[in-house]
């Protein structure tokens, strides 16, 4: 895709979950056309996979990345701590895609969105690996796990502000090797900078 570009929700390929249409996504392309932010690559044509997002500087990644995908129509979840989800604000984050995980669980995390991608038949889920906007040395792998657990791939995306561009980048499979894998990606995510810094 070249820059500048926005598809409409009928090019995303047929297997990305979609969201349905409305007022909200011509809302949202304008906000980010106003802002001069686009999508640069091709979402994949697969029903499942782990949608991995850095870097993650600043709490306006996940805002300009909740217009994205409300302006295109990809129906991508994200995770939260339920204690987030009471009151107007859960239902707000719910319908954005947003989903409770109780982090004190018997089934941790992963297995709780491995379950989601065993009932699903299409399910994307979002998650930045860095998992804070502070700079870290190792990313948390609980991406790469839920990932293979599921049987299912990563798709790379990225932000890079320095020319306003949400990236997605080629599909990833995991290894039996988590490690090799982690250096593979960040390697991938070298060039581009984030608001406040790179990875």
């Amino acid at each position: 895709m070249k820059k500048g570009y926005l598809p409409s929700p009928d090019e995303l390929p047929a297997k990305v979950p979609h969201l349905r249409d409305g007022w909200q996504r011509k809302v949202c392309r304008a906000a980010l056309r106003l802002a001069g932010w686009s999508l640069v690559g091709e979402f994949p044509d697969v029903p499942k996979a782990v949608l991995i997002v850095a870097p993650h500087s600043s709490w306006w990644d996940g805002f300009w990345g909740l217009l994205l995908k409300v302006a295109i129509g990809a129906d991508v979840h994200f995770m939260g701590k339920q204690e987030l989800f009471r009151g107007p604000m859960g239902r707000l984050l719910r319908r954005l895609g947003g989903m409770p995980v109780d982090r004190f669980a018997t089934r941790g995390v992963v297995e709780q969105m491995v379950d989601h991608y065993r009932q699903r038949d299409a399910f994307w889920l979002g998650i930045a690996p860095e998992g804070t906007r502070k700079r870290v040395t190792r990313w948390r792998s609980g991406f790469w796990h839920i990932a293979r657990s599921a049987g299912v791939p990563i798709v790379t995306a990225y932000f890079n502000y320095p020319d306003k561009t949400i990236g997605v980048g080629p599909l990833f499979e995991t290894s039996e090797d988590m490690a090799a894998d982690l250096l593979r990606l960040r390697a991938f995510y070298a060039p581009y900078k984030g608001k406040h810094r790179d990875v």
